[in-house]
């Protein structure tokens, strides 16, 4: 009892095309489809043409045709009694000792199919007729899925229990044939005449089942992509890498429900349409995003630059709002400074400067631009010394820049050149004009 096979390939060859009627899967069926009866084509015993025939009946000398991406399986009061995986044409015969009941070629399925022949096959005496369904191998698409709430899980980049409302789809397919009809599918598409099992029919009672399973791994599935190394640990990637997540969801429906191993199906690709986090995830994702364009490089230079126009700032407006505070900084000089600078560097981890300063001596000065150390200087730098605000370097007395000290003693008796030293001390902010207005009078009687 089983099949014979008469050509590969289906529907090929001029063997085919000499057969006039023959079972093939029905025309009408749709991309989402599980499992569909086949129907006789051709003619009906002479009495004209038959382009619908019996339902998915097969007797002895039937002729059958196997598509392209469909698996024939072949029952008798609930038993499997045949499968063919192989595309081509077979003719059933029950009495024929080179009939075989599983076709399943060097392809992917071939294993799995042995093993599930061999979990189920037939064991009783084969009747005059069998039933026969199309299993359909190809992709099955447009499987939504989708939350009404938040779920949560943790992130491991973001180190904290995110949230987030999300939609898409999903396409799976049945990897093994025999376990999907004799464990999943419902007895009413196994019977004769049977509907079509459509995954996206509403009222599928077995296809709202994977719906309800998908979302509730969907936690799960998040918490093993953002969780994995390999994936980058961000879930940022998740609506772009539909191979990655589309792993992820795997692993997690097949350890909640057995999808693989205990019904035959697999799911292949998830796109998802949209993720919409909560409010607590959308402020802690602000704030990553910050930290994420101020590390490295990029927040030293940063950081450089605002120390910089504050320094520059200051030194335009000694005698303004804020004049004092920029004084003292001035007044510390710009090696402590760069020390500050080369400090605040050292809290930043793993930065191109963390290497450089390593093993620098305490209070090491540090160059405002660069956040290097600066080379010790040979010649003693006097206490007090003025440094540049640019390089770091203490700057040359000026022989010409007589101290404020001297020059006041030198005009005690001299009101001009008193008169002198108060207006440079205006040109410099120093004094107020109202100040130096009632000094003048002063000293001008």
């Amino acid at each position: 009892m089983g099949f014979v096979r008469a050509f590969t390939g289906a529907l090929g060859g001029t063997f085919a095309d000499q057969w006039l009627d023959y079972i093939m899967p029905r025309s009408d069926v749709p991309a989402t489809a599980g499992l569909f009866e086949g129907v006789a084509r051709g003619t009906n015993a002479g009495r004209g043409a038959n382009t619908r025939g019996s339902a998915n009946i097969i007797s002895n000398g039937s002729r059958v045709i196997v598509p392209e991406g469909t698996a024939l399986i072949t029952m008798q009061e609930g038993a499997v009694t045949g499968l063919i995986a192989e595309p081509g044409g077979y003719t059933w015969e029950s009495d024929d000792v080179n009939a075989k009941s599983v076709f399943a070629g060097d392809g992917i399925l071939a294993a799995t199919v042995s093993q599930a022949w061999d979990r189920f096959k037939f064991g009783g005496q084969p009747g005059a007729q069998h039933l026969a369904w199309y299993v359909n191998l190809k992709e099955i698409p447009n499987n939504r899925f989708g939350t009404q709430s938040e779920i949560y899980w943790d992130d491991a980049y973001l180190g904290a229990q995110v949230g987030a409302i999300t939609r898409g789809t999903y396409t799976m397919k049945i990897v093994d044939p025999i376990l999907f009809v004799k464990n999943f599918v419902p007895v009413k598409y196994l019977q004769a005449n049977a509907p079509v099992f459509d995954f996206a029919d509403m009222d599928n009672d077995a296809g709202a089942q994977l719906f309800n399973e998908v979302v509730g791994s969907l936690s799960a599935a998040f918490s093993n992509y953002t969780n994995d190394p390999a994936q980058g640990n961000r879930m940022s990637r998740i609506q772009s890498d539909q191979l990655g997540f589309a792993q992820s969801l795997s692993v997690a429906v097949e350890d909640a429900y057995q999808w693989k191993s205990g019904r035959g199906l697999e799911i292949e690709r998830v796109a998802i349409k949209a993720i919409e986090y909560d409010e607590d995830t959308k402020a802690l994702l602000a704030d990553v995003k910050r930290a994420d364009a101020l590390s490295g490089a990029r927040g030293n230079s940063f950081m450089q630059q605002s120390v910089a126009r504050g320094m520059q700032a200051a030194g335009e407006n000694p005698g303004g709002a804020g004049g004092g505070m920029g004084m003292a900084f001035m007044g510390m000089g710009m090696g402590a400074a760069g020390g500050v600078m080369g400090g605040m560097q050292q809290g930043v981890a793993g930065t191109p400067q963390t290497a450089n300063i390593q093993g620098t001596p305490a209070g090491a000065q540090f160059d405002p631009m660069t956040g290097q150390p600066l080379q010790p200087q040979a010649q003693a730098v006097p206490a007090g010394a003025q440094f540049d605000p640019m390089t770091g370097q203490p700057l040359q007395a000026q022989p010409q820049a007589q101290p404020a000290a001297a020059a006041a003693d030198s005009a005690d008796d001299n009101p001009y050149a008193k008169l002198a030293v108060l207006q440079d001390l205006l040109n410099q902010g120093v004094l107020s004009q109202e100040d130096f207005d009632a000094q003048k009078a002063k000293l001008l009687g």
